[in-house]
């Protein structure tokens, strides 16, 4: 079907519509949030895109507005004149005022702040600076305006030299008069009715007593409402007095030619003038379409392609069927008045109905309008109060039924316009059309009228609309059962609180609930048990059996929230156990760090040593010379033997590990080391099957066939044995500091520490080693004077002494044990 601009879809949104759905005041609300009357004025009147491209343009411009809001850099908006008449008028010559010429210059300077800010942010808002550009060189027109003008709006004496000359004479002559009017205060002060001179109609004069005017000269302006002081003009002054008044003319028609230039200034770019004026309304209202959609909470729905007539380039091969899907749907309107909205999701295409059932007052209306009110908003340019991941097809003409149209001065009843307004929607009704109908064919006989209703669905998705209705009809209910054209919605009501949930449910037909809702309102239960009986039986077991799908859907709501705050919990207890298991794999990194830098340590102390020995054998060693080298190499052959100092001990970890696969190595492969026994990094694979590998901060050079696998053994029964670290070198002055034999008492209070210390001396005794260490750190000293004085008493140290400089200081003490 191709679009006719002229033909009925020309307007998506009739007079009827406008008023059920209640359009205006969206537009109002967006013209509220317009800062300029030319923003407000286009806000009112918003227009519909007429093609798909334009619609996503629209949508594109009020995105990036929304984005630039939230970067905190908002579009500038400025209330600037409306200047639609003075811009005629200087088309066809007239000469503008000043105040309009000053509106012009205020144009044209917030036509160049818009325009700076959108070429700066010109890659992040394309759409807005397409949408919003003026022509650069208007800033000459500006700056020639700005010159013409004094900071307080009046005309400069720059405006043109002749004007400056003018003024200056003015002034010249202005004086000469004042100084002859004071002079002439001062000689007649005893006719004068007071010390001072005034201006009657541009002339200046004098108060003279109206009893002794005959005895000053002069011409008489005016008198005193009293009569007792008449206005003299000195007749000395009057020739002045007329070269003032000609100085003034030629002032005003000096100013005049100057707003004439001006406006002939204007004229040159009139067309550029009234397209920046364009620009900053355009730029206003994609501004307060951003402030509405923060206000409301509004989002951007996908557009699908597909739409009927929009869609003009589109072949009838490539036409689908247009839809609507809200998630979590708001009534717009109702969140603008405050109301807390209770959110649903909508779903309808064309060529289908959604049948809306449920209690009155539970929301069906609302959610009629919802739709109606997304697919114009969509149209317009404007995102939708739903959540993401929404889509709204653009429809060619949203058609409404809402509301009571009862017309006594045309004869019609509720149910006459009711059926007018049918007649004219299922004329119109065609592929791209949206019908919205509320209380079907409600009004007159229930059984002609469910008829009547059924027909006018089966017309209308016959005639491809997407139609939603509201109905009480059970008979519309059940037409879903035996057409798949036709699904079935409900609005929720909790019978247990007698009241309706306002969420809609899709796929469920609605109670009416309407003998629950009159008990909850004080209807006495005689009379409900009256009706009951009156109820047919059909009418009973189709309510009852509504009832039953409706509690099982609540059931199934409930399991289902149930299940997903199980589903929630199982995750934030994954996340937790990840962050754990995080946590010790960096305690076990840093602990493999700590000791390899503590052998390190040891290697530089032994090389000391070694190095020490080497010097007393140099020269002339003496017998003493000869055995402290002795000693020191046999202490540095006990470091570095198997089972000395320098030797890793097992950690009771079995002993057999899998072989490596040498094709699966990597950079970045995790392996085990077995002559350091730990699991260490693979950073770089040398030639020969040679590795260099890093366990902490120590590194070295390995082979492929050195290396196991990661992966845990079979854990072997082993009968439990003491395990004895010879953690201190077999010169016990040269202790060396791992994490087995160190315990940190930072942070614990005097008490805590010297239990903690005496607990740690007993599991250092069982696991045979003979140094110790206890950091306490510096602070006050009274944790560091505690510790050491338990240590002192305690029987199970030998000696004890601070720290050295490589092993903390004197916030260090090391304590040797007794064997």
């Amino acid at each position: 079907m191709e679009y006719n601009p002229e033909g009925p879809f020309a307007d998506p949104c009739p007079t009827k519509t406008r008023a059920d759905l209640e359009w205006d005041r969206i537009l109002e609300a967006l013209a509220e949030r317009c800062a300029s009357r030319a923003g407000k004025r286009l806000a009112r009147a918003l227009p519909f895109a007429s093609t798909r491209a334009e619609a996503l343009t629209m949508l594109a411009e009020v995105r990036e507005a929304v984005e630039l809001a939230r970067a905190g850099e908002p579009v500038p908006a400025r209330d600037v004149a409306e200047l639609e008449d003075a811009l005629d008028r200087a088309r066809i010559g007239a000469s503008l005022a000043n105040e309009e010429l000053r509106a012009v210059l205020g144009l044209l300077e917030a036509a160049r702040t818009a325009r700076q800010y959108l070429q700066s942010r010109r890659q992040i808002a394309p759409a807005l600076y397409a949408a919003c550009a003026t022509n650069p060189e208007l800033d000459t027109v500006a700056r020639d305006l700005a010159a013409a003008f004094d900071p307080d709006g009046t005309l400069s004496d720059r405006a043109s030299p002749r004007l400056e000359a003018l003024r200056a004479e003015r002034r010249a002559v202005r004086d000469r008069l004042v100084r002859r009017l004071e002079d002439l205060i001062q000689k007649h002060e005893d006719i004068l009715q007071d010390r001072y001179w005034t201006e009657r109609d541009g002339r200046y004069v004098l108060p003279v007593r109206s009893d002794a005017h005959e005895r000053f000269p002069g011409i008489v302006h005016a008198t005193s409402a009293s009569g007792a002081t008449v206005f003299v003009e000195p007749r000395v002054l009057v020739e002045t007095g007329n070269r003032m008044k000609m100085v003034d003319a030629e002032v005003a028609r000096e100013e005049q030619a100057i707003y004439a230039a001006l406006t002939a200034r204007v004229a040159e770019d009139i067309e550029s003038v009234a397209a920046a004026a364009r620009a900053l309304a355009h730029a206003d209202v994609r501004s307060a379409a951003a402030r509405l959609a923060r206000d409301l909470d509004l989002t951007f729905p996908d557009v699908p392609e597909g739409a009927f007539a929009l869609d003009r380039g589109a072949s009838e091969g490539a036409a689908r069927p247009i839809s609507i899907e809200l998630v979590g749907g708001r009534h717009p309107l109702l969140a603008l008045d405050g109301v807390k909205v209770v959110p649903s999701d909508l779903s309808m295409s064309a060529g289908r109905a959604m049948i809306v059932s449920g209690p009155n007052a539970g929301g069906k209306t609302v959610a009629l309008k919802t739709l109606g009110l997304a697919a114009l908003m969509v149209r317009a340019g404007l995102p939708v109060a739903a959540r993401d991941g929404s889509r709204v097809a653009l429809f060619d003409v949203v058609l409404t039924d809402v509301g009571d149209d009862q017309n006594l001065h045309k004869n019609l009843s509720t149910f006459s316009a009711h059926v007018k307004n049918l007649g004219r929607i299922l004329g119109e009704t065609r592929p791209g059309a949206l019908v919205l109908l509320d209380e079907l064919a409600g009004g007159t006989d229930p059984r002609e009228g469910e008829a009547l209703a059924a027909a006018v669905l089966d017309s209308l998705c016959a005639r491809g609309g997407a139609v939603a209705c509201t109905t009480h009809y059970e008979g519309l209910k059940a037409l879903a059962l035996g057409d798949q054209r036709f699904e079935n919605a409900s609005v929720g009501f909790d019978l247990a609180t007698m009241s309706p949930t306002f969420r809609l449910v899709v796929g469920v037909p609605g109670a009416s609930s309407a003998l629950a809702v009159a008990r909850q309102f004080g209807i006495p239960g005689t009379v409900l048990e009256r009706a009951e009986r009156f109820l047919t039986k059909e009418a009973v077991t189709f309510e009852q059996m509504v009832e039953k799908l409706s509690a099982e859907r609540r059931a199934l709501e409930l399991a289902r929230e149930d299940a997903e705050r199980e589903a929630a919990a199982s995750r934030a207890k994954r996340r937790e156990l990840e962050g754990e298991l995080e946590r010790l794999r960096e305690k076990e990194r840093g602990v493999i760090t700590r000791e390899g830098e503590a052998l390190l340590a040891s290697l530089r102390r032994a090389r000391e040593d070694l190095k020490a020995a080497q010097s007393r054998l140099r020269g002339k060693p003496t017998e003493d010379d000869v055995r402290a080298a002795a000693r020191a190499m046999d202490a540095v052959g006990q470091k570095t033997s198997l089972g000395g100092e320098l030797e890793l001990r097992p950690r009771d970890e079995p002993p057999a590990r899998p072989a490596i696969d040498p094709a699966a190595i990597r950079v970045g492969t995790r392996v085990y080391v077995p002559r350091l026994r730990a699991e260490a990094e693979v950073v770089e694979v040398l030639s020969g099957g040679q590795l260099r590998v890093a366990a902490g901060a120590l590194k070295l050079t390995t082979s492929i066939a050195e290396l196991r696998g990661t992966g845990a053994p079979p854990a072997a029964a082993a009968p439990p044995q003491r395990r004895v670290d010879l953690d201190a070198a077999a010169d016990p002055d040269v202790p060396i500091q791992t994490a087995d034999n160190t315990v940190d008492l930072r942070g614990l209070r005097a008490h805590e520490a010297v239990a903690m210390a005496e607990q740690f001396l007993d599991r250092s005794l069982g696991a045979g080693r003979r140094v110790t260490f206890f950091v306490h750190g510096h602070g006050t000293g009274a944790l560091r004077d505690a510790v050491r004085e338990a240590l002192r008493g305690s029987p199970y140290v030998a000696r004890l002494r601070p720290g050295g400089p490589s092993e903390g200081g004197d916030g260090v003490t090391v304590a040797w044990l007794k064997w």
